[in-house]
């Protein structure tokens, strides 16, 4: 709990500013020593105008900042935009709204040893010049010391085709390049280009001219070609990567940041676990495109049985369509061509948006009807509403909910106060249901079942703080999804550690200008992100791939470790 610093006196002969006398005024208002009710609530309802105002002339005086910041720019002034002054948002809000030193826990350091895990490539004797040795020095051996070092020079080969002539057939032969050698650069090149891109995030002009320094003749044109040429069979890898990963456990993380294509605005969604990470950038985000990604972008399909019908009833579809809607088709995967000639056969004056619920509904039907592909059965999300239905079940992150109580910044001090010390009872409630996921039993999950209703029902007289706090209380069963499963993470961290991903590599390289280049993107962040998952050396794994080494493949590791870190447990049959 944090304690309020009392203001500072003021110098002699110099007038205290008028918020610091308001602030030590404030500060002395004890609500529960005024003796009649109705002037305790008319004082509180005068702190929390207080309040109220104090939010809005924050904001007001940051847009205006913002907005000269702008002018500035527009005339030609210093400070303008793209000086790297945020945007208005950034503007509006200056607290920090992490939770990492709430959540923190003491941990014994140790210093992890890593020349274990040093591969020796030789070994060399040095030996000591005995003539600097005293008479009676004896020998004891060797004591081993591990250096790190790198070798790097070019492996420039000439090869000399075997050539044959067939005046039979007018035909000549040549001798095949191996695997790997094509395109004037080998696969050690390939892949070096690959990892600079995709693992250092280096722009293809700083490729070049690294690999320029190295000895190797290559254009930035040439760089990228192979960062985004021949991706066929790469996209069949990842496609394989994302099937094993939604096989490998019934809940799933996904979160999504924004990713520019051909100067446009459009989503990359993170999906992951602990086996694998994928990436799919899409020109939207809507229930529909949630849908896209869990399939793995395979063809829509829609089907029309009883949950569509009760998704739509619940939306407050009128009962016609209701009726029209039991004379399509039941039960059967329609493609979308299909679905639209069937409404418009059935339905002709259907509206947009009803259309667009219909499609909705019957997607998610489908999606929970099939049994060819594995079918995800709690997604651990943050609180947008794309995300809600899809799932049997869905779990909220505890650190997005926390960063609604971390922007408040409130400006009366007892306010303040009551924030600081219900941020405390928060995270040390959060503190117990990590002690939970440990060792889960059904007496402490009804402990702390009770325990939230008594913390979340807490009315502090501090209106945003309770509006805050009642809206977790209404998220009650998404957030306590770990008493039923307590093998899910309590945050939606890994999807927004995955996200960052794609966000220096926005940062260093803005976006992208073809739909290519949008593939090769998803296809090399999903293949980096599951390798380093698995242990896999990237650079290795690539470099086999480019020259046709065999390997065992990505999803085949992730099949083997979800059979050993059994990630669905609390869903076996009992």
């Amino acid at each position: 709990m944090t304690s309020e610093v009392p203001p500072e006196e003021p110098k002699q002969g110099q007038p205290q500013e008028p918020e610091s006398l308001a602030q030590a005024i404030l500060r002395d208002i004890e609500l529960s020593s005024l003796p009649d009710d109705r002037w305790r609530e008319c004082v509180r309802q005068l702190l929390n105008l207080v309040e109220s105002l104090s939010g809005e002339l924050r904001k007001a005086q940051a847009e205006i900042q913002y907005l000269r910041e702008q002018q500035k720019g527009k005339s030609g002034g210093s400070g303008g935009a793209g000086k790297g002054k945020g945007d208005l948002s950034s503007q509006r809000q200056k607290s920090s709204q992490s939770s990492e030193e709430e959540r923190k826990t003491g941990r014994e350091w140790k210093k992890g040893k890593k020349l274990d895990s040093v591969r020796v490539d030789r070994e060399q004797v040095l030996a000591v010049d005995k003539q600097t040795l005293p008479a009676d020095a004896e020998f004891k051996g060797y004591e081993a010391v591990i250096i790190q070092d790198l070798l790097i020079r070019t492996d420039n080969v000439k090869f000399l085709k075997a050539k044959y002539y067939s005046a039979s057939e007018r035909k000549t032969y040549l001798a095949p390049l191996p695997a790997g050698y094509s395109g004037e650069f080998g696969p050690g090149v390939k892949a070096a280009c690959l990892l600079f891109g995709y693992a250092g995030n280096m722009t293809e002009p700083k490729i070049a001219q690294t690999l320029q320094n190295f000895g190797i003749q290559i254009s930035a044109g040439q760089i990228s070609r192979l960062l985004i040429g021949n991706m066929e069979p790469l996209r069949r890898e990842k496609a394989a990567v994302v099937e094993a990963g939604l096989r490998s456990s019934p809940w799933q993380h996904l979160d999504d940041t924004p990713s520019r294509v051909e100067g446009n605005n459009w989503h990359c969604h993170v999906l992951c676990n602990p086996l694998f990470t994928a990436y799919f950038t899409t020109e939207r985000k809507d229930r529909l495109t949630v849908l896209d990604v869990l399939r793995n972008q395979r063809e829509r399909v829609y089907r029309i049985n009883a949950e569509t019908a009760a998704l739509l009833a619940a939306n407050g579809t009128p009962r016609k369509v209701l009726e029209a809607m039991q004379r399509l088709p039941q039960e059967q995967d329609l493609s979308e061509s299909a679905l639209e000639v069937l409404l418009e056969k059935h339905l002709p004056s259907l509206g947009a948006e009803s259309r667009h619920a219909v499609r909705q509904t019957a997607a998610m039907a489908a999606y929970h009807a099939q049994s060819e592909h594995p079918v995800v059965r709690l997604l651990l999300t943050d609180d947008a509403k794309q995300f809600k239905r899809i799932t049997e079940e869905l779990a909220l992150c505890w650190i997005h909910d926390g960063r609604q109580y971390k922007s408040l910044v409130p400006w009366v001090p007892q306010h303040q106060q009551l924030r600081s010390t219900f941020l405390q009872q928060y995270w040390d409630f959060y503190q117990q249901l990590r002690e939970y996921a440990k060792a889960p039993s059904l007496p402490y999950a009804t402990q702390l079942s009770e325990q939230f209703d008594r913390l979340f029902s807490t009315r502090t007289g501090y209106d945003a703080l309770d509006q805050r706090i009642a809206r977790t209380q209404a998220k009650k069963p998404h957030l306590l999804m770990v008493l039923s499963h307590p093998e899910i993470p309590l945050h939606n961290n890994p999807a927004e550690l995955g996200a960052r991903v794609r966000v220096r590599k926005r940062v260093i390289s803005y976006g992208n200008r073809s739909k290519q280049g949008t593939q090769a993107w998803d296809t090399f962040h999903t293949l980096l992100a599951t390798a380093k998952k698995l242990g896999v050396n990237f650079f290795q794994y690539i470099r086999n791939h480019v020259s046709g080494t065999p390997q065992t493949p990505l999803p085949t590791l992730i099949d083997e470790r979800a059979k050993i870190l059994n990630l669905g447990a609390s869903w076996a049959p009992v």
